[in-house]
């Protein structure tokens, strides 16, 4: 059965469950919490770790080297239990390595290992992605963390999601779930997005490129969350309809392109990882009260 860890200082708590190493929840505290509550009645995930494909391949099935292999959306590990291997008072780090299941369906010697640890109002999340096999090994990595919209204390406010680098980024859809290339006119003026939840209509906003290392997600005159992503060049915004979270994603990796190849190292951003190499991905969030 899963297991969650509680974490934390005298700013903010994280409680961590070992299925996925999937954050349950962040609270600061004054006892708000910021993270979503994982409702099933709109979605039942909190915030997942994408692995080893961010988004869906056609029809559910994934060529590795001309072999076709069945891989669910985001891949499995967000269903994969991982072992609690290092734990302090403001940190954990949870592992899981290869096995005969995974190999079934992914064909590497691997290890991916996901740390979150607090320092003040900012938690760290971080995945280490290790190629233990003999061949360079593919691979799409990508956090799905969700977060209240509306902000704690902020209901009845314009929420806008601000890039650090003020920013432009053209603007991909989703066409069955994978990616149409065919670029859009940003939604962003000069780094800003002021949120509707009419945008989400078509699903997910995804921005390959240009969205920069950084952005806020915040209530116009009230409480904002400030971000930070570390080797994560793609961001996806994403909720449901009159959903009660907003999903700040940045990824290694996104869907397939509709009507392009399902081998896994053709799709967009894919990770070409040389046996015994180690990539690492982390993003920061600090809640700015």
């Amino acid at each position: 059965m899963p297991s969650t860890i509680r974490i934390g200082n005298g700013d903010i708590t994280v409680d961590v469950s070992s299925l996925g190493a999937e954050m349950q929840a962040l609270t600061t505290n004054d006892g708000r919490s910021w993270l979503w509550t994982g409702d099933a009645a709109f979605w039942a995930g909190r915030s997942p770790i994408l692995f080893p494909i961010v988004g869906k391949a056609p029809d559910d099935k994934l060529a590795i080297g001309g072999t076709v292999y069945p891989m669910a959306q985001h891949g499995f590990a967000r269903r994969s239990e991982f072992a609690l291997t290092a734990s302090t008072a403001t940190s954990c780090r949870h592992e899981l390595a290869a096995s005969a299941a995974t190999r079934a369906v992914y064909p590497f010697d691997f290890l991916l290992a996901v740390e979150h640890a607090v320092e003040g109002h900012a938690l760290t999340v971080t995945a280490e992605v290790s190629n233990r096999d003999q061949q360079a090994m593919p691979f799409g990595l990508g956090f799905h963390p969700a977060f209240a919209w509306p902000l704690p204390d902020a209901s009845g406010r314009a929420h806008t999601v601000t890039l650090d680098n003020e920013g432009e980024p053209e603007l991909v859809r989703l066409e069955g779930g994978l990616i149409n290339p065919a670029p859009l006119p940003s939604p962003f003026v000069k780094g800003r997005l002021e949120l509707d939840h009419a945008m989400f209509e078509q699903d997910a906003m995804i921005f390959p490129e240009g969205a920069g290392e950084g952005l806020r997600y915040g209530a116009e005159g009230g409480p904002a969350l400030q971000f930070h992503f570390e080797n994560l060049p793609n961001l996806a915004l994403w909720t449901k309809p009159a959903a009660p979270f907003l999903c700040v994603e940045p990824w290694h990796g996104t869907a397939a392109q509709a009507g392009a190849s399902s081998e896994l190292s053709q799709r967009p951003s894919t990770t070409m990882l040389a046996p015994g190499a180690m990539a690492r991905f982390a993003f920061t969030v600090e809640v700015a009260q």
